[in-house]
């Protein structure tokens, strides 16, 4: 690998982590912020919802002007605007203002996933491999956010969280412009290594619409998995906050989200990533229910187990997108896979407030695995069309 394939390899990890940690510092605090703000479950999962909306509208243009702009550009773009969106929501001092913190946020954060995989797609022969490498970075992102959102709650402020990860970025912003070439971004500079002559339109629709489906699982479980610990492991730990409680163990759920990213990543470059999806998804389903079933220890086992067997669908699903598209249009092929999984998606966060307020937060958790069946046949019918890929 050239030196300037790993100094991409190891800001866009860094970059990944950053965005996710930053994305899940809100949901892990919305009892803190209920009382602060004197809103209830509903109204604050459309809060979580509007930032995840922005997260996935915005990686539409981000993929169009990838190629324009290159993925340096779009780096520091992404760096240093969530930095200021993050002064935006640490200065509010109402629920309006941090809305439009969160949306801003999202918007920042959306123009990463585009670039960033654009990048690999390019400059990677083992694509699931090196996305399972760049998937780990996400999932420690995923678990940072609500463990910093817990610490910092607790000894400090919440705001203290958003505040490290700014730096975060600040730090990634520095080492972009100082480390990675201004020519590196250009898309002449190494052949595509997944290089694709055609867009296989059928697959690639029926993909998007599993990754809607998906997108609204993730969205509501993501979202009040850390309440739900906070409310339903009360016997473990007592000597723990709820809110650190509840950090803590989403921690542990997303960590073990790694070994799904390694995992996928190997066996989506050895065996059919159209079956594997299909099994993946399968195995969701029944685990969901549980969650929403299980407390205590065996809510936390089961978690976990769920933790590992969802996250193996990122790396076998991005490059499946690569599979599917024309080489020259793949940008915005990403840009309309997160716009999906992230925006249309982020209905999952506000449908999950609702039947958190009126039916109880672990009735989120049976909700999003029933929304999966539709997401089961679709893998099916996608497998029938597309056939076995493994490469």
């Amino acid at each position: 690998m050239k030196r300037d394939t790993k100094i991409i390899l190891g800001i866009t990890c860094g970059s990944h982590l950053s965005v996710h940690a930053l994305m899940l510092v809100i949901p892990s605090i919305l009892l803190v912020l209920g009382s602060e703000f004197k809103a209830g479950l509903d109204i604050l999962g459309m809060v979580v919802a509007a930032g995840s909306f922005m997260f996935g509208l915005g990686a539409i243009p981000a993929g169009l002007l990838e190629r324009k702009l290159g993925g340096r550009r779009l780096l520091l773009i992404y760096q240093l605007g969530s930095s200021l969106a993050v002064l935006a929501i640490i200065s509010a001092q109402s629920l309006a203002a941090l809305l439009i913190g969160v949306m801003a946020l999202g918007l920042f954060g959306s123009i990463y996933h585009p670039a960033g995989l654009t990048l690999l797609s390019r400059r990677v022969d083992n694509l699931s491999r090196a996305l399972g490498y760049h998937g780990v970075a996400g999932s420690l992102g995923l678990s940072l956010g609500p463990l910093l959102a817990g610490i910092f709650t607790d000894l400090i402020s919440w705001r203290a969280a958003f505040i490290v990860l700014a730096a975060v970025n600040l730090v990634l912003a520095f080492l972009t412009t100082v480390f990675i070439p201004k020519s590196s971004h250009t898309a002449t500079v190494e052949p595509d290594a997944q290089r694709t002559s055609a867009t296989n339109r059928p697959a690639l629709i029926i993909y998007y619409f599993i990754i809607v489906v998906i997108g609204f699982s993730f969205a509501g479980f993501t979202t009040f998995m850390p309440t739900h610990f906070s409310l339903n492991t009360t016997g473990i730990f007592t000597g723990l906050s709820d809110t650190f409680r509840g950090g803590l163990f989403t921690t542990i759920v997303l960590l073990s989200g790694i070994v799904g990213q390694i995992v996928g990543g190997h066996v989506g470059d050895r065996y059919s990533r159209t079956r594997i999806l299909f099994v993946i998804i399968a195995l969701n389903i029944p685990l969901l229910l549980l969650m929403g079933f299980c407390v205590e220890w065996l809510l936390v086992a089961v978690a976990v187990l769920f933790g590992a067997v969802h996250f193996a669908i990122q790396p076998v699903g991005n490059a499946l997108i690569a599979n599917f598209t024309h080489s020259n249009s793949r940008g915005i092929g990403y840009g309309i896979n997160f716009f999906l999984n992230f925006g249309v998606g982020s209905i999952g966060a506000a449908l999950g407030g609702v039947i958190a307020e009126w039916w109880g937060v672990s009735q989120v958790f049976t909700a999003m695995g029933i929304i999966l069946l539709p997401g089961l046949l679709l893998a099916w019918l996608m497998n029938r069309i597309a056939g076995n890929i493994n490469r």
